[in-house]
């Protein structure tokens, strides 16, 4: 019947019982389903994280300004990766670092939750925002 109307016989479901095949034109039916994962892959929405990087005797005017660019991406709809960076023998103050993301934390409360809590990994110790509310479109 395939070759007839010069189309292909293309199996659908092999694990069926019986197994379900259709007579289309196999060509055509490859390049919508290209199509479709095309358009899925455009829809879908990348997420940016944006760093910030603090040293553990970072000062307030630093830590303010800092802030505010932070604020500024968590508006936009970034996710934020802020990371106190321990360079040589300031790794002894490990707890400084901590209470200096959680202050940075606790000051973004409002725009941002806490996806995971300070870390320290190798000389860096993470601390990782996400936005509360969808992202104001410019």
């Amino acid at each position: 019947m395939a070759n007839e109307q010069n189309l292909d016989l293309v199996e659908i479901s092999p694990t069926a019982n019986p197994p379900v095949c259709r007579i289309i034109d196999y060509s055509k039916f490859k390049y919508e389903q290209k199509k479709k994962t095309r358009e899925m892959k455009a829809k879908q929405q990348k997420v940016v994280i944006k760093e910030i990087r603090f040293g553990p005797n970072t000062d307030d005017h630093d830590f303010e300004f800092k802030l505010k660019h932070a604020k500024g991406f968590l508006e936009s709809g970034y996710k934020i990766k802020s990371y106190v960076h321990f360079v040589g023998r300031s790794i002894v103050f490990k707890e400084r670092g901590e209470i200096l993301l959680l202050k940075f934390a606790q000051a973004l409360e409002e725009l941002a939750k806490v996806e995971q809590l300070p870390k320290l990994e190798g000389k860096r110790m993470f601390l990782i925002l996400s936005p509360k509310n969808a992202p104001v479109k410019k």
